[in-house]
């Protein structure tokens, strides 16, 4: 049974834990995604507030149970405002809101951007595993250079991954220098700037993670070498250059909606034969990538990888760090 504490676990925390567990949060991924694939995760569509002055801001809910181990439900609640960059913020916020699976009582507020980053990053160089034809590469691509881009290039040097070279393009050069900037002083990696047509052209392994709402690389010739493609922010490749691939995506019933370039190119073709499989497939080698083909993962990004990530930070810090507030919840009034 509940009782009455609600525990609030900050960035500060999150960020520590994340940077102690990175093989532990591959590991939840990969197990998150095949439970997912046996049933034993519940995990709705994802809700989108907008707002009439703009049609690049959005609020983002993501509920998501999970029916297995130390049971959990919760939602990540997620605003992605891309002009805050310019005043000095991130362009994403967010908090994870995690219940107790057997009444229902909020039990942890747990800071989100992070935990989105980090699970982020995870799929997609879980992705670049299955893809790739190994850990190495011999120019990465880096298209839109926030804080998820940043995030996925530190995961796969972490992570043993040797890169040759990286280069990184972006509609704002300052924002690309910065990024360059940092990975010289975050991880000692020299990267520089390409425009983003050579950029792709030139690279095996291509990051893509703007805030693109709509499809605006369009040329199948750009990818005539058949790179993988990491296609995070879903929507900014044509509906020819993702019919000329091998598609991958964590779930074909997310991935084929919001617009997105997969959704688009369903909607061309009145059906979803161009996706090959999904990431517990590669997963578990129910498909096996044609390596001498583009090969693009769309993962539509899914609460239940925040949830899990977010019930294990609650597991291991709500006793040593944080602030837990006690009778946080009301008494019953029949009592």
């Amino acid at each position: 049974m509940t009782d009455n504490k609600f525990t609030i676990i900050s960035g500060n925390d999150v960020e520590v834990w994340i940077k102690e567990n990175k093989e532990k949060i591959i590991e939840i991924i990969k197990k998150t995604y095949c439970l997912f694939s046996d049933g034993m995760v519940t995990n709705p569509d994802s809700y989108f507030l907008r707002f009439p002055d703009s049609d690049k801001n959005r609020i983002i809910a993501l509920p998501a149970s999970i029916e297995h181990g130390n049971k959990v439900a919760g939602i990540k609640w997620v605003s992605s405002f891309p002009d805050n960059i310019q005043h000095g913020l991130n362009r994403a916020s967010a908090v994870v809101i995690l219940n107790d699976r057997n009444t229902g009582y909020p039990i942890a507020c747990i800071e989100g951007s992070q935990i989105s980053s980090a699970r982020t990053a995870t799929s997609a160089i879980i992705g670049a595993e299955y893809l790739h034809q190994e850990k190495r590469c011999d120019q990465l691509a880096v298209i839109g250079t926030g804080l998820i881009s940043f995030s996925i290039v530190e995961y796969l040097y972490n992570t043993g991954w040797k890169i040759e070279n990286i280069v990184v393009s972006d509609l704002s050069e300052t924002n690309a220098a910065k990024f360059i900037s940092y990975c010289k002083q975050k991880l000692g990696i020299e990267a520089k700037y390409l425009d983003t047509t050579d950029a792709i052209s030139q690279s095996d392994l291509i990051i893509f993670a703007t805030s693109a709402v709509s499809p605006h690389i369009v040329d199948p010739a750009l990818f005539s070498h058949n790179p993988t493609v990491l296609h995070i922010s879903l929507r900014d490749l044509s509906t020819d250059i993702i019919l000329k691939a091998e598609n991958y995506v964590d779930d074909i019933s997310h991935a084929v909606k919001a617009h997105t370039s997969l959704h688009l190119t369903a909607e061309e073709t009145r059906d979803t034969k161009f996706i090959k499989g999904s990431i517990s497939d590669l997963i578990r080698g129910k498909v096996k990538p044609d390596k001498t083909k583009l090969r693009i993962y769309s993962p539509f990004g899914m609460g239940m990888l925040d949830i899990a990530v977010a019930e294990n930070i609650y597991s291991d810090l709500k006793d040593i760090s944080g602030i837990t507030i006690s009778d946080f919840h009301p008494l019953p009034v029949m009592r």
